[in-house]
């Protein structure tokens, strides 16, 4: 049994061109997960999954290997497919762990990583696990629908409640997931059916999709590169 990292990193992104390999304080956004992967010291192989020959050469640069995508290349495909297809032709064995690890999501840790797959190890109910963190002042209890020229509570009922007199909430994240190999055969996805999920700090959770969210990683990563004590929750 081997434990694989497939970091899929598409080209064509809309949002942000060229998102995978925009500089993110002097290195390249998808670096960050090479390296994390790297430091983590769990993988057998580091597989960088791509259309783009500049990602996959930049990737190389940073220690992972180049797999060429043709396949799965589009915004539409969910990327745990792309993932799958990468190892399916590579020929990995049925009971090797493949973590999936988004390149958007710079400040995950080696320790989220450690963290998550000393989790996973332990599991005996779930065969597969999805990294969520704790919704904050974006409680989406309180959430609000554009209708028509105005706006609609999406939840009725909770717009007098306090954060604190509400009970937590998750959002999955696209930092770490991890199942083994024969069972996302079985189900094409990461989402089993018997799936768990594992918290991480926010700032390890983020994911840069746009320009707003590529702010607030760069905020959180100078406030946790400074002498200032934000708290952020850690398992």
């Amino acid at each position: 049994m081997k434990r694989i990292c497939i970091i899929p990193a598409r080209g064509g992104s809309v949002r942000i061109p060229k998102k995978n390999i925009i500089d993110f304080f002097g290195k390249p956004l998808i670096a960050w997960t090479i390296e994390s992967a790297i430091e983590s010291n769990l993988f057998e192989e580091i597989i960088v999954s791509t259309d783009s020959d500049e990602i996959g050469n930049i990737s190389k640069k940073f220690g992972a290997k180049f797999f060429k995508r043709t396949e799965f290349a589009d915004d539409i495909t969910p990327v745990s497919h792309a993932t799958i297809n990468t190892i399916k032709k590579l020929n990995y064995s049925p009971d090797d762990i493949i973590f999936q690890l988004m390149p958007n999501c710079p400040l995950r840790t080696k320790y989220d990583i450690q963290n998550a797959s000393e989790y996973f190890d332990k599991l005996n109910s779930f065969d597969s696990l999805i990294s969520c963190f704790k919704f904050g002042w974006m409680n989406p209890r309180w959430a609000l629908e554009k209708s028509g020229e105005g706006y609609q509570q999406l939840f009725e009922g909770n717009n007098n409640i306090r954060s604190q007199d509400f009970e937590d909430l998750f959002c999955p994240t696209g930092s770490i997931w991890i199942s083994k190999f024969k069972n996302l055969l079985k189900k094409n996805s990461y989402y089993t059916g018997k799936h768990t999920y594992y918290n991480i700090p926010i700032t390890s959770a983020i994911d840069i999709d746009d320009f707003d969210d590529l702010n607030m990683a760069k905020a959180f990563f100078l406030t946790l590169n400074s002498k200032l004590d934000f708290n952020f929750e850690k398992n």
